[in-house]
């Protein structure tokens, strides 16, 4: 099992009787499945199959579908006579109006309405072959699409993977980190509390401040975060193990990285502390910028 990207492209193309017909498919983020489908006049009964037939491989993407089909001419040329008298009319007016030189009719001939396909009548047998075709190769496309959306998904889940590695690693180093020793947070705040009943003779503050700095201890251990910080590591892990659709959950947890980041960095004691948790934080944007493109 591996993540999937929610970029991609994929070209299909094929022929079927006097048809060529050709799938484009584009898709990028979104957050759910957008399909949008450019079809010819009168392909509009096939989007329902289309669309059922993307949801089985995709769950998101904003995916742009565009479907050109060419027919082979085999009819004859046939004139539009009253078009072209008109145009004739209208010409010899314009050009006795103007003085210009008489016009000439294979010059009128190329205009649009004037010459047409005389085209052959197929059967109902024949187009729904053709309609068929299409659709098979809609999923030949949407398959070829997946695939590129699983290769590009395997190159963020290692870099995913290195993203998380690394904030262990600064959880680890945060978690020795001398300031971050709940004996070392007590021992600061009890030189600070010395140097405060300095300067006081009421012997009736020494409890309140006791109880300040108990609270102020309790409220600047990290330890909760670390380990938090640690199960956040674990679980996005066990989430990359387990492939798409993950892009959410992922999503949801990066949201809580960061929280935990933020929270480390308030509560620092010291700027060794403090570069940690700013580290933590960079990593942690790189992560979620990663994740914005995981189905």
């Amino acid at each position: 099992m591996t993540l999937s990207s929610m970029t991609g492209y994929a070209h299909v193309d094929g022929v079927c009787g006097d048809d060529r017909w050709s799938w484009e498919l584009k898709s990028v983020n979104s957050k759910g499945l957008d399909l949008r489908l450019r079809m010819p006049s009168g392909m509009d009964g096939l989007e329902a199959e289309i669309r059922k037939c993307a949801a089985k491989s995709l769950s998101r993407g904003n995916v742009s579908c565009n479907l050109q089909i060419e027919t082979a001419s085999t009819g004859r040329l046939q004139v539009d006579e009253a078009a072209l008298d008109a145009l004739v009319k209208s010409a010899k007016r314009a050009a006795k109006k103007h003085g210009l030189k008489k016009p000439r009719v294979e010059n009128l001939m190329g205009l649009k309405g004037v010459l047409s396909t005389e085209e052959s009548v197929r059967s109902e047998e024949a187009l729904a072959e053709r309609n068929a075709a299409v659709v098979a190769g809609f999923a030949s496309a949407i398959e070829a699409l997946a695939k590129m959306r699983a290769r590009e998904g395997a190159q963020l889940s290692q870099m995913l993977i290195s993203n998380l590695n690394e904030i262990a690693a600064l959880v680890e180093k945060a978690r020795v980190c001398d300031s971050a020793m709940p004996e070392a947070i007590h021992a600061r705040l009890g030189q600070q509390i010395d140097e405060l009943l300095e300067k006081t003779a009421a012997s009736g503050e020494r409890d309140r401040i006791s109880q300040e700095a108990a609270y102020l201890a309790v409220k600047a251990d990290v330890r909760e975060e670390l380990d938090r910080l640690d199960a956040h590591v674990d679980a996005a892990l066990a989430l990359i193990a387990g492939g798409s659709p993950a892009g959410r959950k992922l999503d949801f947890l990066a949201q809580e990285f960061a929280r935990e980041a933020n929270t480390l960095c308030s509560k620092a004691g010291d700027q060794a502390l403090s570069r940690i948790g700013l580290d933590l934080k960079a990593v942690v944007d790189q992560m979620r910028e990663q994740i914005q493109n995981v189905e």
